[in-house]
């Protein structure tokens, strides 16, 4: 007592207690990129977590991955591999190199089947997949929910079934109709009615692909499913679904291929995607079973620097004073849509950082009045180099790296690169974050 007496007389403060959760490495942004860069690390030993906001656009995933669709020109890619050779300067593949970009493209392949994502397809040579509306666009690997086709022109079969469930309007049956009677395939349009649907076609807003999804894996509603389909086939020699089964076990795809009979294809619907969700949630899940936390719903609201610019920890929104510290830290939060980058009248900027991005000084050059013309705002985004380090006011910041939709230089939607920009700048990140 005599002691704090004397302390309490001294006027002398406590001392504050620092409040930190420590990891070798913080991945912020949980999309394809970050779950990608976070498995590899985890297996690879070193303590890792991600915060993520929420959903990613792996949601809205058509069930492929895409490698390079088109040059910036416009032209055609059908060997993406040869063709990333003649990509600009500032494209991420040209950063990286091609060597890597081929051996990032080449272990990406074992890397999510590891995961427990069954996948088809090769970098060597693009497929291609049938889009909601029925178009065909090049794919580097596909999901196993889908039959990729050899060619654009490629023939599905001589007559399809083309199968909707009463009620759901997020499948265009005639679009797809009208695509495949172009190459010669003779298209019948029906529909199956399940008496377990009946309550989400009370409400049209709850009668949405994952609904489906959840009410189709039930035991015993995939079957039923399946004998309807059956009995309505006459002389079709393939049938097309939406894919709307297997939100949480792949398997039921193939089990309905199976009791149906024939050949099967299913077709990407409008979002949200079941097979996009599904490979979110296998990729969350092997982050998590490697050792990984993963921290959903939460926002990064500032960092702290060390003196020689080096990020030394970040405060979020759920943890208040408790900041999470690391030796290295990965940027993945995604472009405009995400929120990974913020537009204001005269500026684009990232909120997390603060770090240096690419884009022209002209906001007349930033957009094309014409909404279905090529948009250069997708090609906005951070600078970086070889080594996936981000820069702030010039200077490189070697223990934060950028990778994903973030980096500029590259229009995803237009040049098909998105999905082979998210994986390969992911393990390019993760091997630097191992080599340091």
């Amino acid at each position: 007592m005599q002691v704090y007496a004397a302390w309490k007389a001294a006027n002398v403060k406590p001392l504050k207690l620092s409040k930190t959760m420590r990891f070798d490495t913080i991945i912020i942004g949980g999309g394809l990129a970050g779950l990608v860069c976070g498995i590899k690390l985890q297996k690879a030993g070193k303590k890792c977590a991600i915060v993520s906001a929420g959903q990613s656009a792996m949601h809205f995933s058509s069930g492929t991955f895409d490698l390079l669709g088109r040059l910036p020109d416009g032209t055609p890619v059908e060997a993406p591999l040869a063709a990333a050779a003649s990509l600009p300067a500032a494209h991420p593949y040209t950063i990286l190199g091609t060597e890597k970009v081929k051996k990032y493209a080449e272990e990406a392949v074992s890397f999510l089947q590891d995961c427990g994502i069954r996948i088809s397809g090769s970098a060597e040579r693009n497929s291609w997949r049938v889009t909601p509306t029925g178009e065909r666009k090049p794919a580097w690997l596909t999901i196993g929910d889908f039959t990729p086709l050899a060619s654009k022109d490629e023939k599905i079969g001589n007559k399809a079934l083309i199968v909707n469930i009463l009620g759901y309007l997020d499948f265009n049956t005639k679009f797809l109709a009208d695509s495949f009677e172009k190459q010669g395939t003779e298209c019948r349009i029906t529909a199956i009615k399940l008496d377990e649907m009946e309550r989400l076609r009370k409400n049209p807003s709850e009668m949405r692909a994952t609904n489906i999804a959840r009410v189709m894996d039930r035991d015993g509603i995939w079957e039923k499913a399946a004998e309807q389909i059956k009995a309505m086939i006459n002389n079709e020699d393939v049938v097309v679904l939406p894919a709307v089964f297997g939100l949480k076990d792949a398997s039921v795809v193939e089990k309905l291929r199976e009791a149906i009979g024939i050949k099967t294809m299913f077709i990407a619907t409008m979002p949200p995607s079941v097979p996009g969700i599904r490979s979110q949630m296998t990729l969350k899940s092997e982050f998590e079973k490697a050792g990984g936390r993963f921290f959903l719903g939460d926002t990064v609201v500032d960092a702290e620097k060390t003196e020689d610019g080096r990020i030394k920890n970040i405060g979020t929104l759920n943890f208040g004073d408790i900041r999470l510290e690391a030796d290295n830290f990965v940027l993945a939060t995604g472009s405009f849509f995400s929120k990974g980058m913020i537009a204001t009248p005269d500026k684009v900027y990232e909120p997390v950082f603060g770090i240096d991005l690419s884009y022209p000084e002209g906001r007349d050059q930033w957009f094309d009045r014409n909404f279905w013309n090529r948009q250069n705002y997708i090609s906005f985004g951070a600078k970086t180099d070889e080594t996936m380090n981000a820069y702030i006011e010039g200077r490189k910041v070697e223990n934060l790296y950028v990778i994903g939709s973030l980096i500029g230089g590259c229009n995803a939607l237009y040049e098909g690169c998105g999905g082979g920009t998210a994986i390969i700048t992911a393990l390019a990140a993760a091997d630097r974050v191992l080599e340091n």
